[in-house]
């Protein structure tokens, strides 16, 4: 038999004490951040709050101090902008390519109603994306045409669909490549109900391996440039210029996944293939990605012969993969605009860095050490970008990566190296001040 509380008891709750919901509504500082925040994300941090004081966690006086320090400055989007200081200029982990100031322009102005596919002379439809289309055609002549789709994967897809549907695809042994995350190009490939034609060996392949499997069932020669890794030793390998005639004659689409975004040739990476060049061998089609090498948004980038354009922008699968409207934006502003972050990076003057990051290091007190840059991002695979670093103490690059800005360094032999590369100049004042902060943080938790 249960005992009845003695009277008043109840009141003693301290449960009752936990503020209202309207009430912290009405908090002047909680209803301005529905200026930023919806209100049903504002509505979730409170009920969190007063969930923890029901649970003993917090008291009912810390609940409103816990819902302001949770909205204060909290952005409507959770991505965190970071300071890339590793020196790998295309950071998967970290959104790949930073568009340049005229793509960023775009998104902005395209992020209303835009005229994507609309002729405001005329007042009828236009064709999508023309003004993209346009640039790819001026950056790259050799294209008789242009579709963008919304990424590389999504083209290599739609273009052995289009071209092979359930025929067969024929490939390389040695280029069937396994890219970030467990992520295969073979079974992509074979997703689409092609079959795949395995030809040649992991280390070499000749072109009597392709010539002999072509037959009535091809339905295009796929080749894919190991843009992350390379075979060296007793290798051989059938390049696009070799492979053309034969297609040609067998009315067979040839078609070349470059990997990277290179429309013509870099001298920063002699042995990366290009757009341009490979079109001029007689490929086909070329596929290309936009936010690797070219330094724009992630999209996937086809180029190639009229008809074999049209053939795949008349697949029904072209409108599952289309590029929206701020990506087109991005995409025509990076053609069409100044240097990219990506190739300024990529082009770096091992001397003026150098000079940049000794007086850097000279103020944080670090010191400076000969790093090599990586292209990152599935291109330039093991080819050095000779540059320097500043080495600060290891214990720093927990507090940098939490710290605002978010700094993202690299760890080695027991030092936290800051590679300027990829950390824009006028960054430096912003970066110095994390370093402090950071040691500041470390010495406070000690």
């Amino acid at each position: 038999m249960s005992v009845p509380p003695p009277p008043g008891a109840q009141n003693t709750d301290p449960r009752r004490r936990i503020p209202r919901t309207d009430h912290l509504l009405a908090h002047p500082e909680i209803a301005a951040a529905t200026a930023t925040l919806s209100e049903h994300v504002v509505r979730d941090v409170v009920r969190a709050a007063q969930d923890r004081a029901r649970s003993g966690q917090i008291t009912p006086e810390q609940v409103l101090e816990e819902v302001l320090v949770a909205l204060g400055g909290r952005p409507a989007a959770s991505l965190r902008p970071v300071l890339n200081a590793t020196g790998v200029i295309v950071h998967t982990n970290l959104g790949r390519a930073p568009l340049s100031a005229a793509a960023r322009q775009a998104l902005a102005d395209a992020a209303g109603y835009t005229d994507v596919e609309f002729d405001l002379t005329t007042g009828a439809r236009s064709r999508r994306g023309a003004g993209a289309r346009a640039a790819l055609l001026a950056a790259c002549p050799e294209a008789e045409d242009a579709l963008v789709v919304n990424n590389g994967a999504a083209a290599l897809v739609l273009a052995t669909t289009a071209l092979a549907g359930t025929g067969e695809v024929i490939l390389s042994r040695g280029e069937m490549i396994e890219i970030g995350a467990g992520f295969r190009l073979p079974d992509l490939i074979a997703s689409t109900g092609a079959q795949l034609r395995e030809v040649g060996t992991t280390n070499r392949t000749h072109l009597a391996d392709v010539t002999d499997a072509l037959g009535p069932r091809t339905g295009c020669v796929l080749r894919i440039h190991t843009s992350n890794y390379r075979v060296i030793g007793f290798t051989s390998t059938v390049p696009v210029r070799v492979l053309s005639a034969p297609c040609r004659e067998a009315g067979v689409p040839l078609v070349a996944d470059l990997g990277s975004g290179l429309l013509a040739p870099e001298p920063a990476l002699a042995e990366e293939p290009d757009a341009a060049t490979a079109l001029r061998d007689g490929a086909d089609l070329v596929i290309a990605s936009g936010d690797k090498l070219l330094g724009g948004p992630q999209a996937g980038i086809l180029l190639g012969r009229g008809e074999i354009i049209a053939r795949l922008a008349r697949h029904p699968l072209a409108r599952a993969v289309r590029a929206d409207k701020l990506t087109l934006a991005a995409l025509e502003a990076t053609l069409t605009g100044p240097v990219p972050p990506v190739l300024e990076a990529l082009r770096t003057d091992s001397d003026a860095l150098r000079e940049r990051t000794e007086h850097l290091a000279a103020r944080l007190g670090g010191e400076l050490v000969a790093h090599d840059g990586r292209v990152g991002g599935g291109g330039g695979a093991e080819v050095p970008l000779p540059g320097w670093a500043i080495a600060l103490e290891p214990e720093l690059a927990g507090p940098l990566r939490i710290g605002d800005p978010a700094v993202v360094a690299t760890v080695r032999d027991e030092r936290c190296l800051l590679d300027l590369r990829c950390v824009p100049a006028e960054e430096d004042e912003r970066l110095v001040a994390a370093v402090d902060a950071a040691r500041a943080l470390r010495g406070a938790a000690r």
